[in-house]
């Protein structure tokens, strides 16, 4: 797939605290994801609430926000970076969920951030059992 050159930063959500079941896939995953976009030429700010995580490591990705994975605190750094695409598949069902709400409340349009990755109406599919029943 050809670099896209109407995007130069994006923003990637990461998995937060570990969790059993989850947690060392999404790292890897995620640690991976931002070399190679690095590796593109992509600036990739990363958002993980997970200090101990490889991910935060300053040169996986070129800005590093170790904040909570919260609506209110990734919208903050939407707002401050202005990121033109979003990669919350990385961050698993933690970055998924964000996604939908960062959606739902404007977030994305009003910044024109682009979701990259899963498409919503996807996400919004497995998430709802009603949704996911109909799709069945």
């Amino acid at each position: 797939m050809p670099k896209r050159q109407d995007i130069q930063t994006i923003l990637v959500i990461g998995s937060g605290p570990i969790t059993i079941g989850q947690a060392a896939e999404f790292d890897y995953a995620g640690t991976q994801a931002c070399l190679s976009l690095k590796e593109e030429g992509y600036q990739v700010i990363l958002v993980n609430s997970n200090p101990a995580t490889i991910m935060t490591d300053r040169q996986i990705a070129d800005k590093v926000y170790m904040e909570p994975l919260t609506l209110e605190f990734v919208s903050k750094i939407i707002r401050k970076e202005r990121p033109d695409a979003l990669l919350p598949t990385l961050g698993g069902q933690v970055g998924l969920n964000l996604a939908v709400q960062l959606h739902r409340q404007g977030v994305l349009d009003q910044y024109g951030v682009e979701l990259l990755g899963t498409k919503l109406a996807s996400i919004e599919q497995a998430e709802d059992r009603q949704l996911f029943r109909q799709l069945m």
